[in-house]
């Protein structure tokens, strides 16, 4: 079963935060807020923080930069997964990943038939890797960030989770491209 050890020390990593609406800016972004005030009380730090319109080009182009950018461990978005044709995150998430982490959808789809019910097959959560750098997608909802921080990513951001976590892995996630 899943723990926290506590004899190892905490890392703290770098973490932006994407919103994508229409409609929404900084001063009303609640799902935002929600993810940087978990991170933050977790020990994160906070890389970065926009709000996009739903855009594809747009989102995907700042996906890319902050993934080039070594000072961003991982990225968040929130908005754009549903299903309306506007939702477009997902399809911009995978223009940019390397490597999808299938699971992540799933275990999200799991956690959110506990809150919801069947109303979570309409989320298409996602995450993946790029450049060594995650990225997850996230519905548009605080009480979505919500459930997707405290059961899942506040778990997987923390060094000290055992029996696995994605910070232990960070640092190989682009060995690829450092073999010769």
């Amino acid at each position: 079963m899943s723990r926290i050890d506590d004899s190892l020390e905490f890392i703290a990593i770098r973490i932006a935060v994407l919103t994508v609406s229409d409609t929404r800016s900084l001063d009303e972004d609640r799902s935002g807020d929600v993810l940087v005030g978990r991170l933050t009380d977790a020990g994160h730090v906070l890389a970065d923080r926009k709000v996009l319109p739903d855009e594809r080009a747009q989102i995907a182009a700042q996906l890319r930069a902050w993934c080039d950018d070594p000072e961003i461990d991982v990225v968040l978005s929130t908005g754009g997964t549903g299903l309306t044709g506007r939702d477009v995150t997902v399809e911009a998430h995978r223009d940019v990943y390397e490597k999808e982490i299938d699971a992540f959808g799933t275990v999200f789809t799991m956690v959110s038939m506990q809150k919801i019910g069947t109303s979570a097959v309409q989320s298409r959560a996602t995450g993946g890797v790029r450049n060594g750098t995650y990225l997850f997608a996230l519905p548009g909802s605080p009480g979505a960030c919500k459930d997707a921080w405290d059961e899942i990513l506040g778990r997987q951001l923390d060094y000290r989770h055992r029996p696995c976590n994605f910070v232990e892995i960070l640092p190989r996630l682009d060995e690829h491209q450092r073999r010769k």
